[in-house]
């Protein structure tokens, strides 16, 4: 029988989004010489299609001269070109011209197709006018009673240490960085185990609620998985490495539930509140086996980067700024987490952390969009301590954990238009930091991706 690890199945995910984005690039045809967007009908030619337009957007004749055939005629052609969206004119100069050479009829019969785009955007959503997969909370759904499912999957990796917003080597850490925990049995002056590489995947399964027009609530539920490699140097000085090893958790995190309220919106901008609560739901008493500097292999309480939640509740206000103009969008948010409790059952409590991004998309055709995207965030050092984790390695002291960082993102959006893709949103961002500087030693951040995918109903 196959087993089969969070690991790979996080790996499988990824490969079939990627299989997903080539489906959409394949099932949706590129701009046409004439300034088209196009799903042809597989049953006529190239040439004949682009007679057929042609002739229905030029002239309108047809050789019954019989108005009402002529219409119906029209339609069929219409028909043939299957959805709403295949028909896409460019807006460059020479076609405006040649939009304009035909008799008022045929403007006329075009009519009831553009309304009907202009209902379907509506119901759906404006593709361009989404924020990008990595930003949380950026838009109430449309109307009461809507729905919306969503499933992200993030993946964070870290190498290297720094101190500020330089690099620090093990053998470094290891004869320079003193021990908070020396005088303690079994604890040496410096520290001995150095962390070298940390990959975090969080599993994000959301859904959003439109109790009102202007009030939309979400519930998302977390599940992590995390893996942290260390060197560990022998004795109690000098840099010869003993050993490495590596200490992993998984399962559940905390429960996010928030409500989005309108305050403002026109036809360019809209700007709501994100109100929020974290429910500590998952564990910070998660342990695993360790090499210490004296060769023994204990079960020991794993440091606070390593355990699932926070263990306090902790609000989450924020506020959401979006606009679009065209086939452009932008955005700004700001949000916070904010502890409503002095410290936790094991006597600590994260530091306030807040949180600001702000970014540009660009809608290149109706089912697909770019963006770029600038985010940073502040934190102190973690308040109190938890008597249970001790060890002479970075991540068990909780003045080692906070900083700033500023991360550079770019993404990429597609939103299905027809058959069993239609309503359904697949997008990806990926970045890395530009920035850090760290409450140290601690792990720097190198890699930051984000899949992710919506369906409202």
């Amino acid at each position: 029988m196959i087993v089969l690890s969070v690991t790979k199945i996080q790996a499988l995910l990824v490969v079939l989004f990627a299989l997903i984005s080539c489906v959409f690039v394949l099932s949706y045809p590129a701009l046409s010489n004439d300034g088209y967007y196009r799903t042809y009908d597989s049953k006529k030619s190239s040439d004949e299609i682009k007679k057929d337009n042609w002739q229905s957007s030029v002239s309108g004749n047809t050789t019954s001269g019989n108005t009402a055939i002529d219409q119906a005629i029209h339609g069929e052609k219409l028909r043939d070109l299957k959805t709403p969206q295949t028909v896409y004119e460019s807006h460059t100069s020479d076609h405006g011209k040649t939009s304009h050479q035909g008799p008022a009829s045929t403007h006329a019969d075009h009519s009831p197709h553009q309304n009907h785009v202009s209902e379907h955007s509506s119901e759906h959503g404006t593709h361009g006018a989404r924020a990008p997969i990595g930003v949380m909370g950026d838009h109430l759904l449309h109307k009461k009673g809507q729905w919306m499912l969503s499933y992200r999957h993030m993946y964070m990796n870290m190498e290297g240490n720094r101190i500020g917003d330089d690099d620090i080597s093990p053998e470094r850490i290891v004869t320079t960085v003193p021990n908070r925990f020396s005088g303690q049995p079994m604890q040496p002056p410096t520290l001995r185990v150095v962390p070298t590489e940390m990959d975090m995947h969080m599993n994000m399964f959301g859904g959003m609620y439109a109790a009102a027009d202007n009030v939309t609530l979400m519930a998302m539920v977390n599940y992590h998985s995390k893996e942290m490699d260390h060197i560990t140097f022998a004795g109690g000085m000098g840099t010869t490495q003993l050993g490495r090893f590596t200490t992993q958790t998984e399962g559940f995190g905390d429960v996010k539930l928030s409500a989005l309220v309108a305050l403002y919106e026109d036809d360019i901008h809209k700007v709501h509140l994100n109100l929020g609560l974290s429910i500590p739901t998952g564990s910070i008493t998660e342990k695993d086996k360790i090499l210490t500097p004296m060769g023994m292999t204990p079960e020991v309480r794993l440091p606070y980067a390593m355990q699932l939640g926070t263990g306090t509740f902790d609000a989450l206000p924020g506020i959401t700024y979006t606009g679009q103009k065209g086939d452009f969008s932008w955005g700004a948010q700001y949000k916070g987490s904010i502890p409503l409790e002095d410290e936790n059952d094991e006597g600590y409590r994260y530091s306030d952390k807040h949180e600001g991004t702000a970014w540009v998309a660009y809608q290149w055709a109706p089912w697909i969009s770019t963006s770029l995207r600038v985010a940073g965030s502040t934190q102190d050092s973690i308040d109190g301590i938890d008597s249970e984790i001790v060890a002479p390695v970075q991540t068990a002291d909780p003045d080692n954990y906070g900083g700033e960082r500023i991360d550079l993102l770019f993404g990429v959006s597609m939103a299905g238009q027809q058959g069993a893709l239609s309503g359904h949103r697949f997008a990806f961002e990926i970045g890395t930091p530009i920035y850090q500087d760290l409450n140290g030693p601690q792990m720097e951040t190198d890699l930051i991706l984000t899949v992710g995918w919506q369906k409202a109903f």
